[in-house]
């Protein structure tokens, strides 16, 4: 190339001896070119440095290459969680992610949602529950041509437009394991009405109880928001209990550190006065004291398998396959549960 100039386009398919059309079709890896003329023109891209224009891309596929993150969730970790999946399979790629924060209790929420996406003119979108379980949304994907994702707590969805965790099995084993170790008084702190997660965590504890043969009390469970100081809140109502819970299931480890503060401040030691398990696996979950055991989420894989079913078929690197769709959370085993006195 003459001096320091950029090349361009142009350059490219001179060089290439092609049209510019042809050029663009590599670009945009289009199947309508045999192999000879794709390798002889990636060739050339990579000898001159050539980089394409991104919005000149984006005008000629009518479209952004941006991945959404659209969300209405008060799980903080969950949501940097998934953004750190996403972000690690765009790395290296022309795909940048935009977050979008929601009201899922908005009159307008489709309307808004619509918006987001006609405007951004998105390659494709990740629905994060609860907003993820609305099947309105995901038609409204569907008419607008916008590839989309939905994540859950169960199955949504097909293989190409869902990730899913196995909520309600991982807590039936957590709770179980509870009762094996002696505990019959077990509290709950849900996760808050209208979220599957909730439903399904549960429903996991009442399938354990009902296997032990233990009748759920009502005063046992109380709904918490999925964050700390609803876990404290509704800890020191379980606790308040005559008689107490010698053990608390929390929904989310936000709200099982909530629990065990409102253990701290009657005076009781856990594990030896009350047993505490929790749902995530977030950095809180290993830091605390004693460390919490917990069920660990696979919410950064579940994030990185979403990006590849977005990108598939796109990219080079990515599969044109659905991919993996269950991702089975684990119960991680620490100090917070030891048998009731």
């Amino acid at each position: 190339m003459p001096g320091s100039a950029k090349p361009t386009i142009n350059d490219i398919a001179r060089l290439s001896g092609v049209s510019k059309k042809t050029v663009s079709r590599v670009i945009n890896r289009s199947p309508l070119l045999n192999e000879e003329t794709r390798k002889r023109v990636d060739d050339i891209i990579r000898e001159t440095g050539y980089v394409p224009n991104p919005q000149a891309r984006a005008l000629a596929l009518r479209r952004n290459f941006l991945i959404g993150l659209v969300h209405d969730n008060p799980n903080a970790q969950m949501v940097l969680g998934m953004q750190q999946g996403i972000l690690s399979v765009l790395k290296g790629t022309e795909y940048e992610l935009i977050v979008r924060p929601v009201d899922r209790g908005s009159t307008t929420l489709v309307a808004d949602v619509r918006s987001f996406l006609e405007r951004q003119r998105l390659h494709g979108v990740v629905l994060l529950p609860p907003i993820s379980e609305d099947d309105g949304l995901a038609r409204l994907c569907d008419e607008l041509g916008c590839r989309y994702v939905r994540m859950g707590s169960a199955e949504l969805d097909d293989a190409a437009h869902m990730v899913a965790s196995n909520d309600q099995d991982v807590v039936h084993e957590a709770v179980s394991y509870l009762i094996g170790v002696g505990h019959r008084r077990i509290g709950i702190i849900t996760g808050p009405t209208g979220f599957r997660s909730a439903w399904e965590r549960r429903q996991g504890f009442e399938r354990a109880l009902a296997d032990a043969g233990i009748a759920v009390d009502p005063a046992l469970v109380v709904e918490g928001s999925y964050r700390f100081e609803s876990g404290l809140g509704a800890a020191s109502k379980l606790l308040d209990c005559s008689p107490r819970p010698t053990a608390i299931f929390a929904s989310n480890d936000e709200m099982a550190s909530g629990a065990l503060h409102a253990a701290r401040r009657l005076g009781l030691d856990v594990p030896a006065d009350l047993s505490i398990i929790g749902f995530d696996d977030t950095a809180i979950a290993a830091h605390i004291w004693p460390p919490l055991t917990t069920v660990r989420w696979p919410i950064v894989e579940m994030g990185k398998a979403a990006a590849r079913k977005l990108l598939a078929g796109t990219i080079d690197a990515q599969p044109e396959v659905p991919g993996e769709a269950l991702f089975l959370s684990q119960l991680i085993h620490r100090a917070s549960v030891a048998p009731p006195k």
